[in-house]
């Protein structure tokens, strides 16, 4: 993990900022199933205090993340196989057929952001920046879904990305597998463009379903 990252909130929420490098690193397999992590070592790493770490513990701990381990720390828990396909499956389904009902009525006139975030993520990849990436990447699929007007929509689709596991995701940031996976929000964007919703549904689900693959194939 980089701590550096940790310390861009000063003045800001740092429990946030700290909640935020360990999730990726969770979420990436950089912080492996069974690693047992403690208060005090993850303050001294991210250089502040105790209190943001242990709110950002707890909140991992309600999120399923970690596991509370008496006198010792926190570990991190492992999703079930099972548990991980199911939860790529959901996200693939709603996203798809989400990302096709806003085609039918995408904001060509908002082309160029859409086009940034787009580049962004690719640019993460090429410079091996996994926190961008991931950052670009849950800000694209965000905006679009936000064309849709429907905030339990948006909440769920953010539940299930939160409980997604990418595995070894964190060896892979400079493969061409993953630049691929950047690249095709530019495929979608060029479909939505020609309202092409069918175009769109297939290309989200084969999107994220190949997104995640490492989560259940590493």
């Amino acid at each position: 993990m980089d701590s550096r990252r940790a310390t861009r909130g000063e003045g800001g929420n740092l429990r946030n900022d700290v909640e935020s490098m360990l999730s990726t690193a969770i979420v990436t397999g950089e912080l492996a199933p069974g690693t047992l992590v403690t208060v005090p070592s993850l303050a001294a790493q991210f250089a502040v205090s105790a209190t943001p770490v242990r709110e950002a513990m707890v909140d991992l701990q309600n999120r399923g993340f970690v596991e509370p381990v008496r006198n010792k720390g926190f570990r991190v828990t492992r999703m079930s196989e099972r548990a991980t396909r199911e939860v790529i499956t959901v996200r693939a389904w709603i996203e798809s057929a989400a990302m096709a009902t806003a085609a039918e009525d995408f904001p060509r006139q908002r082309i160029g952001e859409f086009r940034a975030l787009a580049d962004r993520g690719v640019r993460a990849v090429d410079e091996g920046d996994l926190t961008e990436y991931l950052d670009a990447d849950r800000l694209f699929h965000r905006a679009v879904l936000e064309l849709l007007d429907n905030h339990r929509l948006l909440q769920l689709a953010i539940s299930l990305r939160q409980e997604t596991r990418l595995g070894s995701l964190a060896a892979r940031i400079e493969t061409p597998e993953l630049r691929q996976s950047a690249t095709e929000h530019h495929l979608i964007l060029d479909r939505m463009m020609e309202s092409d919703s069918a175009g769109v549904s297939a290309l989200v689900r084969d999107h994220v379903l190949r997104d995640a693959a490492g989560a259940v194939t590493h």
